[in-house]
Formats: structure tokens, C-alpha cells, sequence
């Protein structure tokens, strides 16, 4: 009885001694890979920006004549309102390898610049819309949270705000018509955020 038990441990042995060389292959190959990409990146001259999606924000719709005596919210307002004078790009889900390669090394600063100004709008624009929903101001919520789901943000909670005033403002049809924007999400969100419309859409 022995012997067999013997002769699968060793099986065993042999199959995990496989394995894991295996997985340190392609760690060593992975590894090397990055490497060189990260080399090619480094090395790739500046290249012309002119073909970057630029994101405006639109005072105007953003309702920011309201709630002039909460001090929160004057935070909030004057965040956008400096975004408004800055570059802003959303590169959510692109490394920063891939960016200096297709805008060259001497841009990266400038490129991380302008999606760290995308981190704060998206952040700023989740904020302001739970605020100003707290409040009692459902239609200029929606209008914020909709303006934020078409520069790409992947915060859920402006999906999940936004699912929950279309059921308040009796449109729950609406749900659907963010699946095309959500299925454009480079993003490790996506499919959290998918499920949030799905359960919305029940």
C-alpha cells in the first residue's frame, strides 16, 4: 500500500517541480519584455499631441449657482472652475510605457498632467452630483453625473447615482442607453459597473 503512495508523491513532485519552472519562464520572459518596452518608450523622441481628446467642462451646464452657502460645495465649484482653464484627458487604463510611446518620453510629464486634471474632474463631478442630489436638486444631479459619464469616468458611484435618478425621475429606460458608453470603458471597472446597471435595470 506503500508503493503507490510513494510512486503519486512522486508524480506529484515531478508535476509541481514542472510547474513552477514553467511559471518562472514565463516571469523571466514577461519581465524581459517589459523591459524592453519600457527601453523603446524611454527612447521614442516627442511626438505632435494633436490628435488627444481634450475635455471641456461646461460651466454652464454644471449648475454651480447653487448651494452658494455650503462650504463643501464652494470647494467643489472652485475645483471645476480652475479645470475649466486646464488641458484635461482622460487616459484611464493606458500605461504611462504605452503613452511615451506613442508621444514620446519628453511628453510624459506633461501627458500625466493632464490625466491626473481628468482624475480630479471625474472625482470632483461625483461629488458635486451627490451633493447637489442630497439637496434636492435631482435634474441638475442627472445632468451633472450624464456630462461625467460621457468624458468616460469609471467612479460606480456615478453610474449607481445616476441608475437611481432615472428611477426617480420615472425614465428607468435610460438605464440601457449607458450600456454603449460602459462597453467603451478601458477601465478595470467595467464590469462592476455593468453589474450596477443590471441590477438598476431589474
Amino acid at each position: 500500500m506503500k508503493f503507490p503512495f510513494f510512486a503519486s508523491f512522486l508524480v506529484f513532485i515531478v508535476w509541481l517541480t514542472y510547474e513552477i519552472s514553467k511559471h518562472n519562464k514565463l516571469d523571466a520572459e514577461s519581465t524581459r519584455s517589459f523591459w524592453a518596452k519600457e527601453h523603446k518608450a524611454n527612447n521614442t523622441r516627442r511626438q505632435p499631441l494633436d490628435d488627444l481628446s481634450y475635455i471641456t467642462v461646461p460651466l454652464e451646464r454644471l449648475s454651480l449657482q447653487l448651494l452658494p452657502d455650503d462650504e463643501q460645495a464652494a470647494e467643489y465649484k472652485e475645483t471645476l472652475r480652475t479645470l475649466s482653464d486646464s488641458q484635461i484627458v482622460n487616459f484611464t487604463g493606458i500605461t504611462n510605457t504605452d503613452l511615451k510611446l506613442k508621444y514620446g518620453a519628453p511628453n510624459i510629464d506633461l501627458l500625466s498632467r493632464y490625466d491626473q486634471n481628468y482624475t480630479i474632474l471625474a472625482r470632483t463631478l461625483n461629488q458635486w452630483a451627490a451633493c447637489l442630489h442630497r439637496n434636492g436638486y435631482i435634474r441638475e444631479a442627472r445632468e451633472v453625473l450624464e456630462f461625467a459619464v460621457s468624458t468616460g469616468t469609471d467612479i460606480s458611484g456615478s453610474y449607481k447615482l445616476l441608475c437611481e435618478i432615472y428611477r426617480e425621475e420615472k425614465t428607468p429606460e435610460k438605464i440601457k442607453e449607458l450600456y454603449p458608453t460602459v462597453e467603451t470603458l478601458n477601465s478595470a471597472m467595467k464590469n462592476a459597473i455593468f453589474r450596477i446597471l443590471q441590477e438598476a435595470g431589474q
